[in-house]
């Protein structure tokens, strides 16, 4: 998954100013004790790191 897609679903499932602050504030045990732009400073697949969000917010299956 590339990051825009990414963050085209960050912004739909949560809105566009809450997706960043979401993604900044967020620590999940799913991706290490890390907030979401931690995460993907660290290195990891912009895919897994959605996968955890989903995951950890209850995203629905058909916006996955």
């Amino acid at each position: 998954m590339r990051l825009t897609i990414f963050w085209e679903r960050m912004a739909e499932h949560f809105g566009p100013a809450y997706a960043d602050s979401f993604a900044r504030d967020h620590v999940m045990a799913g991706l290490g004790g890390r907030t979401v732009h931690e995460a993907l400073a660290d290195g990891w697949d912009a895919k897994d790191v959605w996968r955890v969000v989903c995951e950890v917010m209850g995203v629905p299956a058909e916006r996955r």
